[in-house]
């Protein structure tokens, strides 16, 4: 189950205006695999995101999900399919309580859909604050808010934007191992867009490094340091 392709990602185009964002982009993700997909400011990662989750249209390629085409599909039909998509910056409502905002994560479900025991259990602060305006919380707090928002809905791919942006050491670590262990579970493949290496090095099964929209490296995660990942992203 490990090896299956959840997501395949070819010959991805997009352009702002003029600009062209995405070159040529082709990648697979696996169920039970945390891809890592690398680069500074600018070059396109949270544009692909963007891109996979529908909010932006792509110009030409494809985008298949569990062998489905979703790379017309609106954003709404996407989560139907099993996406989960957690955006830079978090996004979560700050007047809406806790509880409301795991709610809008349901959306697509029926109304009588329950909030999954499970991740109070992931994330056992947000039982503490569940009637508290997510407004409210603390920054770190929101990242947890915003990835259990994402896993409402029971996703088979999630996607992940920067989860360490602004957060204090502690709650980088309860985020990296809640992503470890969803991974091992087998049952989704994860895409994670990030700056910080010693974050995505630990938790990469598979790494893809971004310069100007373009993926120009790429393998398996246990041999980032000797493919000299690190050096890439400082020249």
């Amino acid at each position: 189950m490990a090896d299956e392709s959840l997501l395949q990602v070819e010959g991805l185009n997009q352009y702002y205006g003029g600009s062209h964002i995405l070159r040529h982009l082709g990648f697979e993700a696996k169920l039970g695999e945390v891809t890592v997909v690398l680069g500074r400011n600018g070059v396109g990662k949270t544009t692909l995101l963007k891109s996979l989750m529908g909010v932006v249209p792509v110009k030409t390629g494809s985008i298949v999900l569990d062998g489905a085409d979703i790379t017309r599909a609106t954003p709404y039909d996407r989560v139907r399919h099993g996406v989960g998509y957690v955006p830079q910056g978090r996004e979560i409502f700050g007047r809406l309580t806790v509880e409301e905002n795991l709610r809008m994560g349901l959306a697509t479900k029926s109304g009588g859909t329950a909030i999954p025991a499970e991740l109070f259990e992931l994330f056992p602060v947000l039982r503490q604050m569940i009637g508290r305006r997510g407004g409210d919380l603390s920054g770190g707090q929101q990242q947890q808010l915003a990835i259990a928002r994402a896993l409402a809905a029971g996703p088979k791919l999630l996607m992940l934007d920067e989860p360490t942006e602004g957060i204090q050491p502690s709650i980088i670590k309860d985020i990296g191992r809640v992503i470890r262990m969803l991974a091992d579970r087998k049952t989704m493949a994860i895409v994670l867009v990030e700056q910080y290496y010693d974050f995505a090095a630990e938790l990469a099964d598979q790494y893809l490094v971004m310069e100007r929209g373009e993926i120009v490296m790429r393998g398996r995660g246990k041999d980032m340091a000797a493919d000299g990942v690190r050096e890439r992203m400082s020249i």
